[in-house]
């Protein structure tokens, strides 16, 4: 295991993903637009291997002695534009275009069009032969381009657990643009094991819904298709942590409670 097989292990899978797309063009050009964030842990040897294309995020759960509150600790990169980072580096990936980033509708955006700069998929942004017709034109750049705008290279991680490393959270953006790593750790420790993901996708929700002024039972009434004028899709994947069984073997399996839909997620 190592930081350069999961680099392999997203490349190839947006080879693979591009290979589709290019068969099914005629047939369904519209998968071009279609992508995905991707965020992957790997626990080996007493390593965890973090990989992520995207604004998903993993935060770790860190008891600290002496105290009874549950530290929170970030460990995953965001690719998302409305990071000054993110847009110092397309700018400097991409210095003869001026609307690289553009803010739009008050939220910074690829091209005017899109949030994250790393994705899997993403054809259209990726490969000039994808962004003409017959894809429909709110997809289509006014120029052409020669190199790819967004990029499917995942950021890299490596964290040495600690017999004090409770838990892990992994979680699409729609979990932390309602809730802070803090407040999300704080549930996961008081509450019960069974269901937390459930837990921190519903107190997310109702974080949503109290923003519109509105009740979380009506909010649950709007049909998926319209409830994303709400909210972003929340997918949670929670691991909870041994470090017996970390320490004792080369391969860990972990308890885990998985809740939500949308974004592809995977936890190995």
């Amino acid at each position: 295991m190592s930081t350069n097989v999961l680099r392999k292990a997203f490349l190839a899978t947006e080879d693979k993903f591009l290979s589709l797309v290019r068969k099914q063009w005629l047939v369904k050009p519209q998968m071009a637009s279609v992508g995905s964030c991707c965020l992957t842990g790997v626990i080996c040897n007493g390593l965890l291997y973090i990989a992520n294309a995207g604004d998903s995020r993993v935060v770790l759960g860190r008891s600290v002695r002496g105290a009874k509150e549950v530290i929170a600790m970030q460990l995953s990169t965001e690719h998302n534009a409305s990071f000054d980072a993110v847009r110092d580096e397309l700018r400097s990936l991409h210095p003869n275009d001026p609307q690289i980033v553009v803010m739009k509708h008050k939220v910074w955006r690829v091209k005017g069009l899109i949030q994250i700069s790393r994705s899997i998929g993403d054809a259209y942004l990726k490969k000039a032969e994808f962004n003409e017709e017959p894809l429909l034109p709110k997809f289509r750049l006014h120029e052409p381009f020669r190199k790819p705008i967004l990029s499917a290279e995942p950021s890299l991680l490596v964290h040495k657990l600690h017999p004090d490393d409770q838990f892990l959270i992994f979680a699409s953006d729609g979990l932390w643009e309602h809730l802070s790593n803090q407040q999300a750790v704080r549930i996961v420790q008081t509450s019960p094991r069974n269901g937390i993901a459930r837990r921190l996708v519903k107190t997310a929700l109702k974080e949503a819904a109290q923003k519109r002024e509105m009740r979380y039972s009506d909010l649950n009434k709007i049909d998926r298709g319209v409830r994303r004028h709400f909210h972003d899709d929340i997918t949670v994947i929670v691991v909870f942590l041994d470090p017996h069984l970390i320490n004792g073997s080369s391969c860990y399996n972990s308890p885990m409670s998985i809740k939500g839909g949308g974004r592809l997620a995977s936890l190995c």
